[in-house]
């Protein structure tokens, strides 16, 4: 049974609320980049700070893909993170992979977003998540399947 009492439960709480705040964070980053650069995506924001409509500002274009690569990838982990919690995880395993799995959102998102460097950095910190999840679910379909 999964109780909120349980170290793994706590620290996947955490972990999932850290990530919710960051992609709260990468909406108003997102603003503060259409602001700076006085680019928007709809008329009447341009009208409001006497901007301009552009869909294709390389610099609010990669922030706004960072955002989108999160809305793609953190609901897969709160979703895959609190079925492998029905598993009964050991405590350790299981925030180790919590907090793996947000480092890699975070680096992600610095080396995309905010100071975007060379590849591989993007890649690796996408790919360190990525296997996290795989493994989670992975660990849920073979526990799950061994019941039947």
């Amino acid at each position: 049974m999964v109780s909120i009492s349980d170290p793994a439960v706590q620290s996947y709480a955490l972990y999932s609320t850290i990530l919710a705040l960051k992609m709260l964070g990468m909406a108003i980053l997102t603003g503060k980049t259409r602001y700076g650069k006085n680019v928007f995506a709809n008329e009447e924001d341009a009208k409001a700070s006497k901007g301009k409509v552009r869909y294709d500002d390389p610099d609010v274009e990669r922030v706004r893909r960072a955002h989108l690569n999160d809305l793609e990838n953190i609901p897969a982990f709160w979703i895959l993170g609190a079925l492998y919690l029905t598993t009964g995880p050991a405590a350790s395993t299981a925030a180790n992979l919590f907090r793996a799995y947000t480092a890699g959102r975070l680096i992600h998102t610095f080396v995309y977003a905010v100071k975007p460097m060379p590849q591989p950095s993007r890649a690796i910190a996408f790919a360190v998540p990525l296997f996290i999840m795989f493994y989670m679910g992975y660990k849920v379909a073979t526990f799950y399947a061994s019941a039947l």
